[in-house]
């Protein structure tokens, strides 16, 4: 089995070290990962300028396993590292420094790693865990969750695209959830410069209350999260109540 690791948070960063570490059990493992963090980006892809593809050496070596660098988006990522590494199975992206629990998949470049596998016709498992500005994760023990993950995971061959939280300590257990789909947490604030002009960023509300079952809730009981998802953005019952409501007219162009 051939798998491609990738990330948002760089290619420097211990979480996909820590990550490649455990993939490489499970098979021959390469990194192709950003050259700078790229959090957030979702599934943007670099259509209007050539990328390039650097062998780089790690801060953290991981044996037998080659790393490159590419100057593009997490999509770009797993789009360049399969055209140049043949026949990939697998693209695992992770481990990310920071959950991406709920709404925040929508935008998060961890599961979009993932994601562009999916839309390429491969498996895509995405890897997030707690983290702080001044404190890591134990990557240790999470190398222990990721393994328990990838052995359960990897004979569903159905599941094309998941999505994995870990706790930061030693999980009570591995649950199946489903997407928690409360209010968006995001929130853009003012502020200004030392020059007096108003600038705007994004900053995260915590979400208060949690629905039982789904990835948020698990992450809280101290679960490892597993979440399926797929590409198809189709709203089913909505569609056929709009069918049943409304018949489909003709529509005379000018």
């Amino acid at each position: 089995m051939r798998i491609l690791i990738t990330n948002d948070d760089g290619v420097y960063s211990p979480g996909i070290a820590a990550l490649a570490h455990v993939a490489s059990r499970f098979g021959e493992t390469r990194i192709v990962a950003p050259d700078v963090e790229m959090s957030s980006a979702s599934s943007s892809i670099s259509a209007s300028r050539p990328l390039t593809y650097k062998r780089t050496r790690l801060p953290f070596e991981v044996p037998g396993v080659e790393a490159y660098r590419v100057n593009g988006t997490p999509g770009d990522c797993v789009g360049v590292g399969t055209c140049v590494w043949k026949n990939v199975d697998l693209v695992l992206s992770g481990i990310n420094l920071g959950t991406n629990l709920g709404n925040a998949i929508w935008h998060s470049g961890t599961l979009a790693g993932a994601k562009q596998a999916a839309l390429l016709g491969l498996r895509g498992i995405a890897f997030s865990a707690p983290a702080t500005d001044t404190e890591e994760p134990n990557f240790e023990t999470l190398k222990i969750s990721v393994a328990a993950v990838l052995e359960m995971l990897l004979p569903l061959t159905e599941l094309r695209l998941v999505n994995v939280n870990l706790p930061a300590s030693a999980p009570r257990g591995i649950v199946w959830t489903r997407q928690s789909v409360r209010q968006y947490d995001g929130k853009v604030v003012p502020g200004r410069d030392p020059m007096g002009r108003t600038h705007y960023w994004y900053t995260v509300v915590p979400i208060q209350a949690t629905d039982e079952g789904s990835d948020r809730w698990a992450l809280e009981q101290g679960y490892a999260s597993i979440t399926p998802l797929r590409v198809d953005l189709t709203d089913d019952a909505a569609l056929e109540h709009a069918k049943e409501r409304a018949e489909p007219r003709k529509v005379r162009l000018a």
